[in-house]
């Protein structure tokens, strides 16, 4: 897996410029390889770490990272690095801003918010979020340079994603549906339409791919674009515009 990366884009610089455009697919590759790596290990050492900001770690807590291990169709070995990344996330003084700078660094900025998210997910499906945890994913939106109104619109679209049955034809689904898309129900509907152009074009699961996520990640990313083109269709409904 570490491989395919350099492979892919090397096949792909010699096919377009040769030799010298090898060199530079691999370089690429190798940069992907990486990005994705670090993206899955810091993915549970966050997670633990968000998980024991209450001072305890619940046994939901921990069903919901061997769930996600499951989603990801990780094998005996992986799962066994992702226990152990987790259970270091939970360490005393475990440097949060450190490690998530390290992503940063090695490019994997374009993957922020996606990182958000699935830590939005994991604390969720746990259980209500109480302070402790939502500071630290206050901290982990802020080392990612996510930004407290994207972190509002990135917990809207989660718990959008956990809506149901009767309760999406309420005035609070509609309401959540407008902070889905970041913008008021006063918007205008070219407002709405552009709102929901960029979330589009900035969750495309192919962009992600190619920003480095995992491909073993994409399911998770993927109900994001599901959300956000659940809310326009259900603001699109009420309103009444093509």
């Amino acid at each position: 897996m570490q491989w395919l990366g350099k492979g892919i884009g090397g096949l792909i610089g010699a096919v377009v410029a040769g030799p010298v455009g090898s060199l530079v697919g691999v370089l690429v590759g190798h940069k992907l390889d990486e990005i994705r790596r670090l993206f899955v290990e810091k993915t549970f050492e966050v997670m633990g770490h968000v998980a024991k900001a209450d001072g305890r770690v619940s046994e939901a807590e921990i069903d919901v990272a061997r769930r996600i291990m499951h989603a990801m169709r990780l094998n005996d070995d992986a799962v066994q690095d992702a226990i152990e990344r987790f259970s270091r996330g939970k360490r005393a003084g475990y440097p949060l801003e450190k490690r998530l700078a390290e992503l940063v660094d090695a490019g994997g900025g374009g993957l922020a918010r996606t990182f958000v998210q699935i830590q939005m997910q994991a604390a969720l499906a746990a259980g209500e979020v109480n302070p402790e945890k939502r500071e630290a994913l206050a901290r982990v939106a802020r080392a990612l340079r996510v930004s407290r109104e994207d972190l509002a619109q990135i917990e809207a679209i989660v718990r959008g994603m956990g809506a149901g049955g009767a309760a999406q034809a309420s005035a609070q689904a509609l309401e959540t549906a407008y902070r889905v898309l970041g913008v008021s129900a006063q918007a205008s509907d070219d407002d709405v339409k552009t709102a929901y152009r960029r979330l589009m074009n900035r969750h495309h699961p192919d962009k992600l791919v190619a920003r480095g996520l995992p491909q073993s990640m994409l399911g998770l990313a993927e109900q994001k674009t599901h959300e956000v083109r659940t809310a326009y269709e259900r603001i699109k409904t009420q309103r009444g515009f093509k």
